[in-house]
């Protein structure tokens, strides 16, 4: 269980480090782009893929460019909701996406629907509405920080899965599919840079470099050991699953809320609650 502690701490500490941008003045599109020079860097280090099976024709590229697409821009999604509506209700929404792969499961996959998933989509809907719930939003802003952010997460990472499940079943082995999308969205992130530098004169600055490093180290990091952790439990898939989601609602929580100081209304954490028996009511049954 300890490769799965460690990719909880490497998950929470991505949000942690987008939390700090802010404070600490660093430009969150340079990071990203610079944390996916890290990723690429560190698969090619770490799994030594064969790229040869990309040249195949049966290679989903379809999905590549979709993970290399999304992957950046709900990146910069996940950062605005971080920065918005807080750590405990930004984690809480990127866990819960798995009810649309779930959903996707059943519809697309021709996975059967049994009650304890279902009880746990429900569940997890009703979570999901009670962490973004906002009471009485003041303005636009306010708003904002109530639902927008934290929805686009959910259905962001949502899509996101269910492009890595479309990249799964064509059976391009793991190393080879990160490499692939890992480039792409690195190329869709310089490229948004330097359209930021045309229009906006952004300059590139050595600390953004730095932060980008690290965020693409707790990035890679987070995946890496979530897969160890696989490897390490092959009979307990469904404990890897919920100890990994559990354990970051739960650690983004006591992070949000203790080190941040993020205010929740009392429906907030209900939704809290909820969310977390969602997930195990869907990992369990």
């Amino acid at each position: 269980m300890i490769y799965v502690l460690l990719s909880v701490v490497c998950s929470v500490l991505v949000s942690v480090l987008l939390k700090l941008a802010r404070r600490l003045s660093i430009d969150v599109g340079q990071a990203i782009a610079w944390n996916y020079v890290a990723t690429s860097a560190l698969t090619a280090l770490v799994f030594h893929p064969s790229l040869a099976v990309l040249r195949s024709p049966q290679a989903p590229w379809l999905g590549f460019v979709g993970l290399g697409l999304l992957l950046p821009l709900i990146f910069l999604a996940l950062a605005a909701s971080v920065r918005t509506a807080g750590i405990v209700r930004t984690d809480a929404a990127q866990r819960l996406s798995l009810l649309i792969s779930l959903l996707a499961a059943f519809v697309l996959f021709g996975e059967t629907l049994s009650v304890g998933k279902g009880a746990g989509i429900a569940l997890g809907l009703l979570a999901l509405l009670c962490m973004v719930w906002r009471a009485a939003p003041v303005n636009g802003e306010a708003a904002a920080r109530g639902w927008l952010w934290p929805l686009v997460v959910f259905a962001g990472f949502g899509a996101i899965d269910i492009l890595f499940k479309r990249v799964a079943q064509a059976g391009t082995p793991f190393a080879a599919s990160l490499q692939a999308m890992f480039a792409l969205a690195l190329v869709v992130s310089v490229i948004l840079l330097l359209w930021r530098r045309w229009h906006d004169r952004t300059f590139f600055t050595l600390r953004d470099a730095v932060a980008g490093l690290l965020l693409g180290l707790a990035n890679f990091g987070n995946i890496v050991f979530y897969v160890r952790g696989h490897q390490a439990l092959p009979d307990h898939p469904s404990l890897v699953f919920a100890s990994m989601n559990l354990g970051v609602v739960a650690l983004g929580a006591v992070i949000g809320a203790g080190v941040f100081r993020e205010r929740l209304s009392a429906v907030n954490v209900l939704g809290l609650a909820l969310a977390l028996a969602a997930i195990g009511m869907i990992a369990w049954s």
